[in-house]
């Protein structure tokens, strides 16, 4: 059980611990296991890596990311620029198949959209572009469509997720409607609700997941 501040200095101690990060003045504010963070950063993956770091800290119900990107006054690079190395950063991922999706970017803002068969080649897309100068945010409104047409078995998600150590499947509930997986159910932390996620993302025929797993923790009062 911890109290705010606790659960505010673990989040901190996090951050710091991001060799990215180390030089980052990133503001961090809880209340009631909901984090909030603010700062200044200068490139959109050191903003994901803070808010990772936050979520896999015990006791974070969830996390609004408020933290800004700025550029130095001498950095130039105009949307066009991004956009062209954006295609190339996703025609150099073989796990990509960039003639799928369409970029659009817009104040350094890109956006993916199209289909893909698996969901970590949707993943794989948005890490390709994010460690590239001046894209201030991500918008992965990239599809998931299956080839393969065999059923999702409800049993085999549940082992899935239960082969997991950092999981207790059986506070988890999986329903199966077509090409969808709903969890239901109760976990400890962020980080776990977003792992049961990844593994349920691996199931062959899945289109879509939706995750309604609650993060459950008791925190002191003070």
């Amino acid at each position: 059980m911890k109290t705010n501040e606790e659960l505010q200095k673990d989040v901190q101690n996090a951050i710091k611990w991001e060799p990215l990060l180390h030089a980052a003045e990133i503001g961090v504010t809880v209340k009631d296991g909901v984090v909030t963070l603010t700062g200044i950063v200068d490139g959109y993956f050191k903003k994901k890596e803070a808010e990772n770091a936050a979520k896999n800290v015990s006791g974070v119900k969830a996390v609004v990311e408020e933290i800004e990107i700025k550029y130095s006054n001498t950095f130039t690079k105009t949307d066009n620029d991004i956009a062209h190395e954006v295609l190339k950063a996703l025609k150099d991922n073989w796990a990509v198949a960039e003639d799928r999706l369409k970029v659009k970017v817009e104040d350094g803002w890109v956006t993916l959209e199209g289909e893909l068969t698996w969901n970590f080649q949707r993943q794989d897309a948005k890490t390709a572009i994010s460690f590239l100068p001046g894209v201030k945010g991500v918008t992965n409104e990239i599809k998931i469509k299956s080839d393969i047409k065999d059923a999702i078995e409800k049993k085999d998600v549940e082992k899935a997720l239960a082969r997991s150590w950092s999981l207790n499947a059986k506070d988890i509930t999986v329903t199966v409607n077509g090409t969808n997986v709903k969890l239901t159910g109760f976990v400890d932390s962020v980080y776990q609700k977003d792992q049961a996620e990844k593994i349920v993302w691996k199931t062959p025929g899945i289109w879509s997941i939706d995750n309604d797993l609650v993060v459950e923790y008791d925190y002191a009062l003070l």
